[in-house]
């Protein structure tokens, strides 16, 4: 009976891994089409916001801040933020513009942000990996010191990602009102996503602000696997590992309950 029942759940999982893929493949084709670039441009997109701001950084600020290479600080800061802003902007109305989907039963709204999500993480990931070897191979930046912290931290800032993903997705189909201060939300939390400075630059006194953000957790983790103790990065894994949990659950429990304030044409 035992075997049974885990059968069946690996076999719902296998299924539903084949949905996700199946919506990835249909979403890179809407968005992006097959002529010129075509599926590559999902990665296209984040390089040239990537680069675009680590170029006009490098250039108008001086070379070295607080004794880190600017161009370093800019790309281990504005990665993490654009995997973050890109997660929420593709989240809004997502259920709305794929309603039409969940004709097929095996289609639920869990499927269809899980899989925009998938798409804007690895996209902002591969495209964060190409800046930073063009960096380094132009002298702008050196190699990470400690690869498993690095990797520590973007893996929670693509589960924080993904959170906030899922709670802007499920919001957003409840009220119209998410989708009007998104923009505003985002642009005034960019102080409290760590991208353009360290906690340990900040007073003593106002440090536990920046703490309190799991994306400043995680650019600090990045940050560390970067530049290593000299850079005296701030963080508390075990506070990141709770408090994005929390959001998850968070996120996946609006998702699952999410399919009545849908509209299906």
């Amino acid at each position: 009976m035992k075997k049974n029942k885990e059968n069946s759940l690996m076999k719902l999982f296998f299924v539903q891994s084949k949905v996700i893929f199946a919506l990835m493949l249909r979403e890179l084709h809407t968005r992006f089409g097959r002529e010129n670039l075509g599926f590559l441009w999902f990665i296209g997109e984040p390089i040239l916001f990537c680069a675009g701001v680590s170029i006009v950084w490098t250039a108008i600020r001086p070379p070295y801040e607080y004794g880190l290479p600017m161009t370093a600080i800019v790309i281990t800061g504005y990665v993490p933020l654009t995997m973050w802003r890109h997660c929420i902007s593709r989240a809004i109305s997502a259920f709305r513009s794929n309603g039409s989907l969940m004709f097929h039963r095996q289609v639920t709204p869990l499927d269809i942000i899980i899989n925009r999500m998938i798409l804007e993480v690895v996209g902002t990931i591969i495209a964060g990996l190409i800046v930073c070897v063009f960096a380094i191979f132009l002298g702008y930046m050196k190699s990470p010191v400690d690869y498993k912290i690095l990797y520590l931290g973007i893996f929670f800032q693509s589960v924080f990602s993904i959170s906030c993903g899922l709670l802007v997705a499920s919001l957003s189909e409840m009220s119209d009102l998410m989708e009007k201060v998104l923009g505003i939300f985002s642009y005034l939390s960019i102080p409290l996503s760590g991208a353009f400075t360290m906690v340990d630059w900040a007073s003593p006194k106002y440090r536990w602000i920046l703490l309190s953000s799991p994306s400043v957790e995680s650019v600090e983790m990045i940050r560390a696997g970067q530049f290593g103790p000299t850079s005296h990065p701030h963080y508390n894994i075990l506070f990141t590992i709770w408090i994005n949990i929390v959001l998850l659950i968070i996120g996946i429990s609006l998702t699952i309950r999410i399919k009545k304030y849908i509209s299906i044409e």
